[in-house]
């Protein structure tokens, strides 16, 4: 039989690698979470757009892991 990986895994490697680029001094997306929760001034279409391509992948792992969770729940109680 075949291993085959979680379907987690490739929503976790976007994440951790797409997700945070650049890494430093910061993760990217820290940055646009932080300059967001200062009331967002100065912030540009270019500024927004960057945020949603660093954020998809975060998006993308939480649905993923939530998808996951409702199909183990309902394997247990099947």
């Amino acid at each position: 039989m075949k291993p085959t990986l979680s379907p987690l895994f490739t929503p976790l490697i976007a994440s951790l690698s797409l997700g945070l680029a650049p890494f430093a001094p910061e993760p990217h997306i820290v940055g646009k979470l932080r300059w967001l929760a200062g009331g967002a001034v100065g912030m540009g279409a270019e500024d927004w757009f960057d945020l949603v391509m660093h954020g998809a992948p975060w998006v993308w792992l939480i649905i993923a892991a939530v998808r996951l969770g409702l199909t183990r729940r309902r394997a247990a109680t099947a």
